[in-house]
């Protein structure tokens, strides 16, 4: 592959960006006679102002959550690879529940950027702190340059060591070989939310051929607690391609995943592999015709800021 030339989007906030936005109260959804708000079933793309390109997610916004097996019901029946469920419809706390075609999965970044953006455009810009499974994940949301953005910040990240057996497994069903791996990206099992098994390759072109076996993935993952696979490539200190396999969720890949980006971020930082405060930027997607950019903030301490555009699906 050419190698690419591409601008770091000034897209990232940094701490005081993100303090100065939380004095802001974003005030009350308005609805008519103040009546209690009609549940909404929103459908977005994250990581991407192109309606054509990101990831899609559903959103369902309301009063109250439903029961767990109605938001199963309506993940399935959106489609998407996962579906985020919000309640009450207003204030600057919310709770966030995720689901998967499959099952409830524990954190979801892109579809919290689309909830991000959803929410700041009916209530306004300011700081949303959303209550997930996982833990409070603060959403700062502004519109800069007509386009509206959100950044999050994730939970204390942290990784281990993958084990030989599962990196021997993973590169199997992959059909990959221990050569195609980069050394200096060691195999790590990464978390910012849910549990990635990172793999960096050598070559832009071991990553673009990607194929594996569906059902064989899956028992691995799910035997192992991982969300997905961050597959990445490292074109230079500052640019990855990234690929996502996701079939625990029911998706052959995401185009584009927030919640690996933060664990991909924190493990950066804290293997000692590049030098805090740093910015990152993920190019996903690509392969799927769905292109994403994911721009990623590191600081020296604590939760890793993801940030990306979301905007409507097209009808």
């Amino acid at each position: 592959m050419d190698s690419l030339k591409v601008s770091v989007p000034r897209l990232a906030y940094s701490s005081r960006e993100i303090r100065d936005i939380g004095l802001r109260d974003a005030g009350p959804m308005q609805t008519r006679d103040n009546l209690p708000m009609q549940p909404a079933l929103h459908r977005y793309t994250a990581f991407a102002t192109d309606p054509k390109g990101g990831n899609p997610a559903g959103v369902w916004i309301g009063d109250a959550l439903p029961d767990a097996s109605e938001m199963q019901r309506v993940a399935a029946e959106v489609g998407y690879s996962e579906t985020a469920f919000v309640a009450p419809a207003r204030g600057l706390r919310r709770t966030v529940r995720y689901y998967s075609p499959e099952a409830e999965i524990a954190f979801c970044g892109h579809a919290t950027i689309a909830t991000g953006v959803i929410i700041g455009k009916d209530c306004g810009a300011g700081t949303y702190r959303l209550s997930t499974r996982v833990g409070e994940v603060p959403v700062a949301v502004r519109q800069r340059e007509g386009q509206w953005e959100a950044a999050l910040t994730s939970v204390e990240p942290r990784h281990e060591p993958a084990p030989p057996a599962l990196v021997a497994g993973a590169i199997g069903t992959l059909g990959w070989s221990a050569r195609d791996l980069d050394p200096a990206i060691p195999p790590v099992r990464a978390y910012a939310g849910v549990w990635h098994l990172v793999l960096a390759v050598t070559t832009f072109e071991r990553l673009a051929a990607l194929d594996y076996d569906f059902a064989r993935l899956k028992a691995l993952m799910l035997a192992d607690g991982l969300a997905t696979l961050q597959l990445i490539w490292r074109e230079r200190w500052d640019l990855f391609h990234s690929r996502n396999p996701f079939p625990v969720g029911g998706v052959v890949e995401d185009p584009a995943t927030g919640a690996g980006a933060a664990a991909l971020g924190g493990y950066l930082r804290d293997a000692n592999l590049l030098t805090p405060p740093a910015t990152i930027v993920i190019r996903q997607g690509e392969a799927m015709g769905r292109p994403s950019r994911l721009v990623v903030d590191i600081p020296v301490s604590g939760g890793i800021v993801v940030s990306g555009n979301a905007v409507p699906m097209e009808e």
